[in-house]
């Protein structure tokens, strides 16, 4: 069987890794959309006078619906913000916008780690279904040479997961940099809080390769194991 206590043995260390880092990131966020920045910026705002100041005139802001939805679309050159981030002058809401528009700076340098990462997307989305279809083939006709592709297959979400981490670093590291900059952050007290909403959320693609690699392990193992049978 797929699913077994073996699965739990490798997986359950990731659910609470995910669990954990979840609960750090809303923590974070609750905290520091309840502080006021000096600036008195929305994220919107600030998102809008950074773009001017950075030169990305193509780049349009777009409220969307939901909770910590915000996101950057390369397609359109669109920076979709949440409405907690769009219209709150929270010290949460400004990191969260830099955040994005760093992916926006990225994009337009031709970052090439964003590339590698968006290159990667289709084989994601096959091997993420596929791979484990292989597997449960392989595994079922006693064909371990299948099972084994469905594992390379099925590698490409721990890819994935890994070539997100500088991604997000880089764009972090920007945001940070261009709220110091511009002075829409200010004080001790406001960086910090910048700091731990950025760092949980990055924490949270590091969760996120944690429990890519530890599945991967574990198919690994099964198929492997079949082969010693």
């Amino acid at each position: 069987m797929i699913f077994s206590i073996d699965y739990l043995i490798y997986m359950i260390p990731a659910f609470i890794l995910m669990a954990l880092t979840s609960w750090y990131v809303k923590s974070a966020y609750n905290k520091w959309s309840q502080v006021r920045a000096r600036s008195g910026l929305t994220g919107a705002q600030a998102a809008q006078r950074l773009i001017s100041a950075s030169g990305l005139y193509g780049v349009q802001i777009r409220g969307i619906a939901g909770k910590m939805t915000d996101h950057y679309d390369p397609r359109n050159k669109t920076l979709n913000l949440s409405e907690g981030v769009a219209t709150a002058p929270s010290v949460a809401a400004l990191a969260i916008a830099a955040h994005e528009l760093g992916h926006a700076m990225q994009d337009s340098e031709d970052y090439f780690p964003l590339r590698l990462r968006s290159a990667l997307v289709p084989a994601v989305n096959i091997g993420s279904n596929l791979g484990w279809i292989l597997i449960m083939l392989g595994l079922f006709i006693g064909y371990t040479q299948i099972a084994w592709l469905g594992v390379i297959v099925f590698s490409a979400g721990a890819v994935f997961a890994l070539a997100t981490l500088p991604v997000e670093f880089d764009a972090s590291a920007r945001a940070k940099r261009m709220l110091a900059d511009s002075g829409m952050i200010q004080g001790e007290a406001e960086h910090q809080g910048v700091n731990s909403v950025l760092n949980a959320a990055a924490l949270t693609y590091v969760a996120a390769l944690v429990t890519s690699i530890l599945q991967l392990l574990y198919y690994v193992s099964l198929v492997g194991g079949r082969n010693r049978d």
